[in-house]
């Protein structure tokens, strides 16, 4: 195991991107640069961060419990969703505005929409190959993004691609292909929940499960072992996301 340049922390080597990453300084190193004594000159890594964006903080601890439910407010114009922990309690509230050619999603702490939790914004003109990041309102950081894989989430089964604040990818979202076709192909398909597993670094460490309704939506997000430095809002507006985009399709 290799020890961080910078906190001299250790260090845990991600195989896709053939570089060492820090848990504590939230940064990525070469081979090269773990190697350096503590003493080398720090200029040949600025370029290098120079060309990304900050690194999002350390979330809080409401974006890193294990349990979370999204849930769709039926009989209403407007598409609006509540996000709750496992007791209930009410951590967000989004209603989705109709009529934009790009989606601007925002999340607020309740349905005053006073206080403004994060945003989802979609970077190209088209959903249907959307690209979506995920930024913290407080802050303007960047946590990541979703992207949508307009292939086989329109002829196959839903799948979606997590990625980095660096625009890196990092993981993907991944529905039971066997269900995914049934729904897409069979006679009533589009009333068989969603079963999907998230993936990070190959691993999965998530589930993505939809209840059975015949009027609404909910969601259940379940991590079993998504690390503390993942903040669950990428996960849980690729679960608005789904909820606005995919089930419109179906």
């Amino acid at each position: 195991m290799a020890n961080c340049p910078q906190c001299k922390g250790q260090l845990n080597y991600i195989e896709q991107y053939k570089q060492w990453y820090c848990y504590n300084c939230k940064k990525y190193f070469a081979p090269a640069q773990q190697a350096a004594p503590a003493q080398a000159q720090p200029v040949q890594q600025q370029p290098v961060q120079q060309q990304v964006p900050q690194q999002p903080a350390t979330p809080s601890a409401i974006w890193t419990q294990n349990y979370y439910k999204i849930r769709k407010k039926v009989l209403t114009v407007w598409n609006k969703y509540w996000i709750e922990d496992q007791n209930k309690n009410i951590l967000g509230f989004s209603k989705q505005k109709m009529f934009k050619l790009k989606e601007d999603i925002r999340i607020y702490t309740d349905e005053k929409m006073h206080t403004e939790l994060f945003q989802i914004r979609q970077q190209e003109i088209l959903d249907i190959w959307g690209t979506f990041a995920v930024i913290d309102s407080s802050t303007n950081t960047i946590l990541g993004y979703i992207r949508r894989k307009a292939l086989k989430s329109t002829f196959a089964w839903d799948e979606w691609q997590v990625l980095d604040a660096y625009k890196r990818p990092i993981g993907g979202i991944e529905e039971e292909k066997g269900r995914g076709l049934a729904r897409k192909y069979m006679p009533g398909g589009g009333l068989i929940p969603e079963k999907m597993t998230l993936s990070l670094n190959g691993q999965p460490v998530a589930e993505i499960n939809q209840a059975f309704k015949i009027i609404g939506d909910e969601w259940e997000l379940k991590c079993m072992a998504v690390p503390n430095w993942f903040d669950r809002r990428v996960l849980l507006g690729g679960l608005l996301m789904m909820g606005m985009i995919e089930r419109q399709r179906k």
